[in-house]
């Protein structure tokens, strides 16, 4: 007899839009922003004029650690998605052969943790002490798939975290780009900034996070642009890879322009430094929010990748959609492997490309 085949509900079809907008809104910002990566404000206005486009290679764009790291995640999930400890043990092998395949681009505290995995190190022994965004640009995937399960959420995202860095910023700015997910995919929509900044104001009693919630507050209530809110943390030659700089902007430019991926998405991008995090994580946001259609469609076909293409992230939130309501683990989403060490000898070049042309004028 054949398998019965389980019917979607409309809640499945709104979780599978919603999983997809988070990975492919990921995607978008994260290839969007890498061209731009640690230039200054000024620096990008000067190089590229216009709106916004994918600019990595022939007009096309390209994914980094950011999006890799969120696929990782949501295919550890879908391999176990009730036990948070198999789930960060799945998640750390994952890593280690991520990093054996000669990523382009990763940052100092995930490398050292990727080495102490490989070395012995068990997962819940692999992270290192850093302040980085490692964590928080994965970790929307998790508050959307846990939207209705505080407890669960919390528990993957610091497992998540724990397996590379170590410390109260970058945990507390993961469970903060989880929230907003959450609230993003319980609401439906876009969510109301008050809702958003009671949730993650009791995230940390830290006086500096108190005080970052409190200006992003401030800021809406004045109607202070994305511009103005990266002068007033001091930010204006470009957002360094601190977690607290980088999603407080993200989250600021997605409440900012509730329903516009398009101007959100510019808004924060314009601001410079670490744009394709920056980017990664308010897509993410975005796309949790206004589901896979509100991502404009030339950002989304200008996404040059393989093996993990923009349909296989639409297959892998589809199956994350089913996993929703299916009691049993239904495993990852198979990928052609071999493909990914070509792709990254042919992305390095790219980027070595760029960092020539960034030698040159206009400084």
């Amino acid at each position: 007899m054949n398998p019965p085949v389980r019917m979607k509900t409309s809640r499945q079809d709104q979780l599978e839009s919603a999983f997809c907008g988070v990975l492919i809104g990921t995607a978008v910002g994260d290839a969007l922003g890498l061209p731009a990566e640690n230039l200054s404000p000024a620096r990008i206005r000067r190089r590229w004029h216009g709106d916004w486009r994918m600019r990595l290679c022939c007009g096309r764009g390209m994914i980094s650690d950011d999006t890799e790291h969120t696929l990782l995640v949501a295919q550890a999930l879908l391999a176990h998605p009730r036990d948070a400890a198999a789930f960060q043990r799945t998640l750390g092998w994952k890593l280690r052969w991520w990093f054996l395949a000669l990523p382009g681009g990763v940052g100092l505290a995930t490398a050292r943790a990727c080495l102490r995995l490989w070395v012995g190190f068990p997962a819940h022994r692999a992270g290192v002490t850093s302040a980085g965004s490692g964590p928080p640009m994965r970790s929307a995937i998790l508050g959307a798939c846990f939207a209705d399960d505080r407890e669960k959420r919390r528990e993957f995202v610091l497992a998540s975290s724990r397996l590379t860095h170590r410390g109260w910023q970058a945990e507390t700015a993961a469970l903060a780009v989880a929230e907003s997910a959450a609230l993003a995919v319980r609401a439906r929509s876009q969510p109301d900034s008050a809702s958003v900044l009671e949730e993650l104001r009791g995230l940390s009693i830290e006086p500096e996070w108190v005080g970052l919630m409190t200006a992003i507050q401030t800021a809406l209530a004045s109607g202070r642009s994305v511009a103005e809110f990266v002068q007033g943390l001091g930010l204006e030659r470009g957002v360094t890879g601190y977690a607290l700089h980088v999603v407080p902007l993200a989250i600021y430019g997605w409440l900012r322009h509730p329903g516009d991926f398009r101007a959100a998405m510019t808004s924060v991008l314009d601001a410079g430094g670490d744009t394709d995090t920056v980017g990664a994580i308010l897509g993410a946001l975005a796309g949790a929010s206004g589901g896979v259609e509100a991502i404009p469609a030339e950002w989304r076909d200008a996404i040059w990748e393989w093996p993990r293409s923009v349909s296989f992230m639409e297959r892998v939130g589809k199956r994350l959609a089913e996993q929703s309501v299916c009691p049993e683990p239904l495993g990852s989403v198979r990928m052609f492997w071999p493909g990914q060490l070509v792709r990254n000898m042919l992305f390095l070049g790219i980027i070595l490309a760029h960092g020539f042309r960034r030698a040159a004028p206009p400084y």
